[in-house]
């Protein structure tokens, strides 16, 4: 008698790992929709000579922007802790393209505020926080290379819209480029946002190969299981008002405060200062995509970086950098020297942003990291609105892009000297202590 052979049991196919799709989907999202926001500085001087509005007063709409971007990160920080990520992003889809569907059609200062400065904004502060934290929760080991891809987005977008928007422009009016950025967000960003997943629960990552979240060989590690790690226990999690009150959240937003503040003045008036200084319309268009390019290498490289020798010091160099650049900019006229500049600027300010929310988690760990990076990403955003808004301001009062370059360098100095100051985290207690 033949013996009978027993096979085994095919093995189970390798579950692809579902955080790569999660951080592809937001890093589009964020490039559509940051580069979105920043495309009101290539509708600066179109509007400036259509509608006889002044720089400082279109200006204002960018500072309401991030007044309005900021804190709509809180709540959608908040809420995302609280109901997942996917339905705000879905609800900010919406706005984003409605708001600038109906920039198209304004007539008065009064209706750009409400369309850009509301609408958009409150669109796109549907995203940043939240997409930032989801990354950071499906990478555990490579959380700087997760949220630095999701940053890099904000370069991307400027790369790609600041050049499609001023072709859009110069070809059709800046009524039209309006309406078709609204459509193209549509539809773009909402399809993105249906592929986002919450990362799962401890109790889903302990079933192998459950509907094909978990990671395959080498692609990323779960973050450890512990109360002062990657994915902190429900009863050591801060609540928002201990959040607020401690000494590092403040010294982390403040720090972030006085980066944005330093570089969005020069980036929000660099076309036009360089228009002003003879450069060509789209020449000088392609300035901001320049920097939105290098912005890109500065942000995944600091990720890596930082992943490997910490953030803070990584933060420290990069705010060094943003300084001397910013400074440079009062000695620099020509497209090429305007072009080198430009380029290093993007590095440097694009290396900084990906890394105050893993200064955060560092501080506050992973459950309520949406609440206390959005509230940081609030007060950063008010920077960012006072620093656009200031470069028109001192324009027009003194004539002269100078004094933006002389008092964002001082900001930006300011923030090395903060960064340089920020205590490291208090050892977490061993368990069971």
């Amino acid at each position: 008698m033949r013996d009978s052979v027993v096979s085994a049991p095919p093995a189970a196919a390798e579950t692809p790992f579902y955080g790569w799709t999660v951080l592809a989907a937001a890093f589009v999202i964020i490039t559509m929709s940051i580069g979105m926001l920043f495309t009101l500085a290539i509708f600066l001087k179109p509007m400036e000579e259509a509608m006889g509005w002044s720089r400082s007063s279109i200006s204002s709409v960018g500072l309401l922007n991030w007044v309005v971007m900021g804190l709509g990160g809180v709540l959608a920080g908040f809420i995302s802790d609280r109901i997942g990520t996917r339905a705000v992003v879905l609800v900010g889809s919406a706005l984003l393209g409605l708001g600038l569907v109906l920039s198209s059609q304004v007539n008065a200062l009064w209706q750009l505020y409400i369309t850009f400065g509301i609408l958009v904004a409150g669109g796109v502060s549907a995203f940043y926080v939240p997409l930032t934290v989801l990354a950071i929760k499906w990478f555990g080991d490579r959380r700087g290379m997760a949220a630095s891809v999701v940053s890099a987005g904000n370069g991307a977008g400027i790369l790609l819209l600041s050049p499609l928007t001023r072709w859009l422009v110069n070809e059709l009016d800046w009524r039209m480029a309006f309406l078709i950025l609204g459509d193209l967000a549509w539809l773009v960003v909402i399809p993105m946002a249906l592929l986002l997943r919450d990362a799962p629960s401890a109790l889903e990552r302990s079933a192998v190969g459950q509907r094909g979240l978990l990671p395959s060989a080498g692609a990323s590690k779960w973050p450890p299981l512990s109360p002062h790690g990657g994915q902190p226990s429900a009863p050591g999690a801060l609540s928002a008002g201990a959040i607020f009150r401690s000494g590092p959240f403040w010294a982390i937003a403040l720090t972030h405060f006085a980066c944005c503040a330093a570089h969005s003045g020069p980036i929000f008036h660099l076309v036009t200062h360089a228009i002003d200084q003879g450069v060509a319309r789209m020449s000088a268009a392609s300035l901001l995509g320049l920097s939105g390019l290098s912005s890109i290498f500065g942000r995944v490289g600091t990720g890596i970086v930082a992943d490997r020798v910490g953030a803070k010091p990584t933060l420290i160099v990069a705010l060094s950098l943003q300084a001397l650049t910013v400074f440079a900019f009062l000695f620099v006229r020509d497209l090429g020297p305007l072009s080198a500049l430009t380029f290093v600027f993007g590095i440097a300010y694009g290396a900084s942003m990906p890394l105050y929310a893993l200064v955060t988690r560092e501080y506050f760990g992973e459950q309520a990291l949406g609440t206390a990076f959005g509230a940081v990403f609030f007060i950063s955003c008010i920077g960012m609105g006072l620093g656009s808004y200031g470069g028109g301001f001192l324009y027009d009062a003194l004539g002269s892009y100078a004094w933006l370059f002389l008092a964002s360098g001082a900001i930006g100095t300011m923030a090395v000297v903060m960064a340089v100051a920020l205590r490291p985290p208090a050892p977490a207690p061993a368990l069971g202590a």
